[in-house]
């Protein structure tokens, strides 16, 4: 590892805390990289986290208070020397469609649901970590991912065109009624506001096309601001944040109802799994190339526990972000101390400089919003899943078209149905493929795949690729049974289990009975190839004894072609280290 990363230490008081194991081997080499990277990322989250305040329906001020402590909690707990932990469009998106229907148009009752929101993301993903359950957000898979990714950007994209043209519309919930207002309300279209507009997109794009090392956010909100000021475009109809309030967030819990929390339960849960596989994804992607370790348990008590102190500090949920997190790499992060020196500059902005945006355009915000996410939407990326696997691109265009027309929360949880459906369709009809010999050699290949095999069609060897569970136990039972009813003069079958990864109770029933059936029509049963856990499971469930003291369980094909009298057998070499087909 270079002499610029420092080692990880896991001991002591650094398996609960951290940070502590960094500092154990920080040097003043590592500071420089960590300010230099801090005060990169400040730059390019003091726009942003204002940006996403106000995509989640919060007062812009809000998105600066979801950068300082929960960053602070982020840097101690963390094990990614460069996560950037913070507001992000994705969660802003869940959280504005949470919280509108609810919040009855009371400003206070909002804020109060965002932190409870918080409160209830953070609890579920300090529960997940504690629990060591994060292999549950492998439920989410990437085709479901993309799909809701690029419909969240659409919708996202849709619900800043009010603030990108001055529009006077009236709230929308749902991306059909968005299209519908917007529609409705063109006509109060603000010219001036449209130029604005214009200006901060091209801006913003140019900026980060050629010369992406400048904070191009910035420079468009401290330029534009600036004219707005000259100018007074507030004044001639232009929107402007105004007054931004001054100061640091005081903690305190929101009382609302638990008809709230209840409420709220299923879009926490949502927020709570992409907002951790967001993070994941992009911390192991960035640990790969330092050579770092992320443990993902701790990862989710660590975003869990910035989320909580998001909900105590007057904001919202936060999470990992992904080009703020590869902007803090290429600056030169090595260690959360980088995070810190972020939410330390925040803080600042937050208590010396609002004063500064009272003259930004919402416009400005909303630019930078839409710039931001335009780029998640990820054809390409649809086309190839649907080449790759039709079910996949089913996945993701369903996830995709949910997402659209019922909302974020539908939207996921119809992609993950369907992809265990999916799972569950194909576990229960698993692979099967009758084998045959590669001549002079022990090696059995896919008879449907090759030409030229050695094949008798009084012994067929038959390979099933998946566990024996209740799914699909009978079925291949049933499958089997129809090879010895249709095929004349079959003497024997030979199951080769090597790969078959598990068996339950109804599995091994099956092959019990099987076995019998398949002697009454005077065919025999032989195992090859049968893995130690599911012999272990086999002779749990009684099966082992009786298959084995009939002769009928064998090392390898070759053996059990032997033992059910194929002549051919001798031909292959009986004993030797048959080398079972991998071939689908």
């Amino acid at each position: 590892m270079s002499a610029t990363y420092p080692r990880q230490d896991h001991t002591g008081l650094a398996r609960v805390v951290p940070l502590i194991g960094w500092l154990r081997h920080y040097d003043r080499n590592i500071l420089r990289h960590d300010l230099v990277a801090g005060l990169t990322v400040a730059v390019m989250l003091v726009p942003q986290s204002m940006a996403y305040a106000t995509l989640a329906g919060m007062p812009a001020v809000t998105g600066l208070y979801a950068s300082i402590v929960p960053l602070v909690v982020y840097a101690l707990l963390g094990t990614s020397g460069s996560l950037a932990v913070g507001p992000v469009a994705i969660t802003a998106l869940m959280t504005g469609a949470a919280l509108a229907p609810l919040a009855e148009g009371d400003p206070a009752r909002y804020a109060a649901l965002a932190a409870l929101l918080a409160l209830l993301v953070g609890a579920i993903q300090l529960l997940l970590g504690v629990l060591r359950l994060g292999v549950l957000v492998n439920f989410m898979s990437h085709p479901v991912l993309s799909g809701f990714t690029s419909a969240a950007a659409i919708v996202i994209a849709a619900s800043q065109v009010k603030d990108l043209f001055g529009l006077n519309m009236g709230r929308a919930d749902t991306f059909g009624q968005t299209v519908a207002a917007l529609w409705d309300s063109a006509g109060t279209a603000h010219g001036l506001t449209i130029g604005v507009s214009l200006v901060s997109v091209l801006a913003l794009v140019l900026l980060r096309r050629y010369v992406p090392r400048l904070p191009g956010a910035l420079l468009v909100v401290a330029g534009i601001t600036a004219v707005s000021a000259a100018f007074s475009l507030g004044e001639r109809g232009v929107k402007i944040l105004s007054d931004v309030p001054a100061g640091l967030p005081a903690p305190a819990l929101p009382s609302l109802s638990g008809q709230d929390l209840q409420a709220l339960l299923p879009a926490a849960i949502a927020i709570a799994l992409v907002a951790y596989l967001e993070g994941i994804a992009v911390a192991k992607t960035l640990a790969a190339k330092s050579r770092q370790q992320v443990a993902p348990d701790q990862e989710l008590v660590a975003v869990g526990a910035a989320n909580v102190a998001a909900g105590v500090f007057q904001a919202f949920p936060v999470a990992g972000g992904f080009s703020r997190s590869a902007v803090n790499f290429s600056a030169g992060a090595r260690t959360p101390v980088a995070t810190l020196v972020t939410a330390a500059m925040v803080a600042i902005t937050a208590l010396l400089l609002t004063p500064a945006f009272h003259h930004l355009p919402r416009a400005v915000l909303a630019a930078i919003v839409v710039v931001a996410v335009l780029g998640l939407v990820d054809g390409r990326g649809a086309a190839t899943t649907w080449r790759v696997r039709r079910a996949d691109g089913l996945a993701l265009g369903l996830t995709f078209l949910v997402t659209l027309i019922l909302g974020v929360e539908p939207g996921l949880a119809a992609g993950v149905a369907f992809s265990l459906g999916v799972f569950l369709w194909r576990s229960a009809r698993p692979h099967t493929a009758e084998l045959g010999r590669v001549p002079g050699t022990d090696r059995y290949r896919n008879v449907q795949r090759f030409t030229g095999l050695l094949t008798d069609p009084r012994y067929a060897i038959i390979r099933v690729d998946g566990p024996l569970y209740f799914a699909n136990a009978q079925r291949l039972s049933d499958q089997l049974l129809g090879l010895a009813e249709q095929r004349e003069g079959l003497v024997a079958v030979v199951l080769d289990a090597s790969a078959i990864t598990d068996v339950d109770t109804d599995g091994a029933t099956a092959l019990a009975e099987l076995r019998e059936r398949s002697a009454a029509r005077g065919v025999a049963l032989h195992l090859a190839t049968v893995r130690g856990p599911v012999r272990d499971l086999l002779d749990r469930a009684g099966v082992w004894r009786s298959v084995s003291e009939a002769g009928q369980v064998h090392p390898d094909i070759p053996t059990a072609l032997a033992a059910a009298g194929s002549p051919t057998a001798a031909l292959a070499g009986v004993g030797g280290d048959a080398e079972v087909g991998r071939e689908r």
